[in-house]
């Protein structure tokens, strides 16, 4: 009786569910991938400037509540003309990565003069997250595509992402995660197309700073990486200068209502 009344307030954690997990740890059932996110990593900014695409991110990885990775590389080169960044479960991403290798080791083996673009790859990556939602096995990622190949009309930019349900479009200016919240407003009030380099990096250093005060997944230690029709660039991490000595940083709770 009180074995039952444990199963029914662990949610039902009974033994069937036992006999389940005992089975596949023995190997009797086919290894699934991320059910739920363990390691994730938080914001990624992206947006158009007058030569190409930049993007930043900051390099901790969380587990649960944790910051337990400080180093992780969250911006990666894709083919000769894209970048890609991504939010939420690291090793959903580096799965992502492998897709996109195989991806673009395929379209260099046809050897017809012709490389995939960004907008390709995006169009590859919906299809991809899509597919896997409706498998009920998504891959645990807000991911952000970026990059510049040349066309009819010159140098066409791109840039656009795409959620763990598919949920994707194209924009100037694009933050996921807690930027998607914090950042936005920012890069709407001040971005434009005409920015050079030095402007954009500014612009995305102080969304990155807004978020690293008030996202306690954020770490301070950013990448930044761009790409233009010379191909992409990925910057060694390095740090910005805080100030911690807001008045409601030292006393976040006074004023407030029915704060302890």
């Amino acid at each position: 009786m009180e074995e039952q009344k444990w199963d029914q307030s662990m949610g039902g954690f009974n033994a069937a569910s036992r006999s389940q997990m005992a089975e596949a740890a023995a190997g009797g059932e086919e290894s699934q991938r991320t059910l739920y996110p363990y390691v994730t990593g938080t914001s990624v900014i992206a947006l158009k400037y007058k030569d190409g695409v930049i993007m930043a991110c900051d390099t901790g990885a969380s587990y649960g509540s944790t910051l337990r990775y400080k180093s992780v590389e969250r911006i990666k080169a894709v083919g000769k003309h894209s970048l890609i960044g991504g939010s939420g479960e690291f090793s959903d991403f580096q799965e992502i990565l492998r897709y996109l290798d195989e991806l673009t080791l395929s379209d260099h083996m046809w050897d017809d003069g012709n490389s995939l673009g960004p907008k390709e790859i995006h169009s590859y990556l919906t299809r991809v997250m899509y597919n896997r939602r409706n498998k009920f096995d998504p891959l645990w990622n807000a991911l952000i595509l970026g990059g510049v190949k040349m066309g009819p009309k010159g140098a066409e930019k791109y840039l656009g992402m795409v959620n763990m349900i598919g949920t994707h479009f194209e924009e100037n200016h694009i933050a996921t995660g807690f930027g998607n919240h914090l950042a936005i407003p920012i890069l709407r009030a001040e971005w434009r197309e005409d920015m050079t380099f030095e402007e954009a990096v500014k612009l995305v250093e102080k969304c990155l700073l807004v978020l690293l005060y008030r996202d306690r997944s954020s770490i301070n230690k950013f990448q930044v990486a761009k790409i233009t029709t010379e191909g992409a660039t990925i910057y060694p991490p390095y740090s910005l200068k805080t100030f911690w000595g807001f008045s409601h940083f030292e006393n976040p709770a006074q004023g407030a209502v029915g704060s302890w």
